[in-house]
């Protein structure tokens, strides 16, 4: 990972899609700000999605030493991961070359003018993601498994 302590906005594309469509349905064009005005840490991020498999990390090092390990498992979301594995490394290759600390967006115009609000919170956004990406990782284990070319 590059920098887990920037703040970015996190979204959940059904709800810009709504905002655009709202957009279109107006009778003038106007500029809006497509986001939620939510934002979390990088590594607020990595600790909820790691929650959301039963997995507490413990955060250690600092800077670009830094590491998430997996202080504790429940579960069975995880099944190759122990206690004690290192899941996230901060490497400084994957920092942004002019790295902005906060990028967020503020919806102010579309909540006035629209009426938008996003229905889909930080949480769900997380839970949708880890789900998603859970599924994917346990179809690709599967074909590998059943490959008989390993």
């Amino acid at each position: 990972m590059g920098n887990i302590d920037s703040l970015r906005h996190r979204d959940h594309a059904k709800d810009y899609v709504r905002m655009q469509w709202m957009m279109l349905q107006q009778g003038v064009p106007d500029e809006f700000v497509i986001a939620t005005g939510v934002k979390v840490t990088v590594r607020e991020f990595i600790r909820r999605a790691a929650l959301e498999l039963g997995v507490t990390l413990r955060f250690e090092g600092l800077g670009v030493d830094e590491t998430a390990v997996a202080a504790s498992i429940s579960g069975n979301k995880a099944p190759a991961l122990k206690v004690g594995d290192v899941v996230v490394q901060v490497d400084p290759r994957y920092f942004r070359p002019a790295e902005v600390e906060t990028l967020l967006g503020h919806p102010i115009m579309a909540k006035e003018k629209l009426g938008w609000v996003p229905e889909i919170t930080l949480d769900e956004l997380i839970e949708k993601t880890v789900a998603h990406d859970l599924d994917k990782t346990l179809q690709h284990a599967a074909l590998r498994l059943a490959s008989p070319f390993q």
